[in-house]
């Protein structure tokens, strides 16, 4: 999958894998990146292509411009007012299935957040694994100034936010800056050079264990609820004892003690 090919494919999106990193950059800077049907149904595609080739290792979503995205279309938004009911249904599937698939997604995601980020652009920021931000980023939750709720990315808001902070900033739709994002676990880092900031997290993620990296996304997925009982104990025992045995688990074991790097570090 080369940088040539990915971008002859979409619009809104400039895609490209390098040495194991897939980037997905939002490329409507003259829209602020805001994003419509066809933009979410190319992150969906983008999204499949990446998690289906073995060569990307991570991915990192970023935005050019000045801004990560203003969140929904304004053009997208009339003619959602004009929809029905099972038109709209339909059309919130399609941004509900982006969130999913960008959180399950089976490798590491890091998102490089710069400038504005409101109403689904929170939902992709707090989907992904990582996220940096740069001092001037602020986000808004502004759904309910329309009379609209972000019902479709509050669970993802929900669990990086918690329930208190959910309540305010979705109630108030005030913005917030990204010393109170760093404070509410939306990102967890601030630097005015993405890419510099960026760089050693990919150089660590690269260093690991696909399958490992891709295991604890699962684990955590399962864990989400809380709750510690005996199916917990019993999944979390079977886990460990499955990996273990696994080829990548035998391998990298055995370059431990073998002081040698695993071959997926080679």
């Amino acid at each position: 999958m080369t940088s040539q090919t990915i971008a002859q494919e979409f619009e809104y999106l400039s895609c490209s894998l390098n040495d194991g990193v897939g980037e997905m950059v939002l490329n409507r800077a003259d829209k602020h990146n805001a994003f419509d049907e066809v933009m979410i149904g190319e992150m969906i595609a983008a999204l499949d292509l990446f998690a289906s080739d073995d060569s990307c290792q991570l991915l990192v979503l970023k935005a050019n411009g000045r801004n990560f995205s203003a969140g929904a279309d304004l053009n997208w938004m009339r003619k959602q007012a004009k929809m029905d009911f099972e038109q709209n249904l339909s059309d919130a599937n399609e941004l509900a299935t982006l969130m999913h698939k960008l959180d399950k997604f089976p490798k590491p995601t890091l998102a490089l957040v710069q400038g504005a980020a409101f109403g689904g652009a929170l939902g992709l920021i707090c989907a992904s694994d990582i996220a940096i931000a740069d001092s001037r980023a602020s986000f808004c939750l502004s759904e309910v100034k329309l009379g609209l709720i972000p019902a479709v990315i509050s669970p993802y808001v929900v669990r990086a936010m918690g329930q208190r902070a959910s309540r305010r900033y979705m109630l108030t739709a005030e913005r917030f800056d990204a010393e109170t994002a760093l404070k509410l676990n939306v990102i967890h880092e601030i630097n005015d050079d993405l890419d510099s900031a960026s760089a050693p997290i990919i150089t660590a993620l690269k260093g690991n264990s696909p399958q490992g990296m891709a295991w604890v996304k699962t684990l955590l997925s399962r864990l989400e609820d809380g709750v510690i009982d005996q199916e917990t104990l019993a999944y979390t025992s079977e886990r460990i004892a499955r990996i273990r045995v696994s080829d990548e688990g035998q391998e990298g074991l055995n370059a431990f003690f073998e002081k040698r790097s695993p071959r997926w570090n080679t």
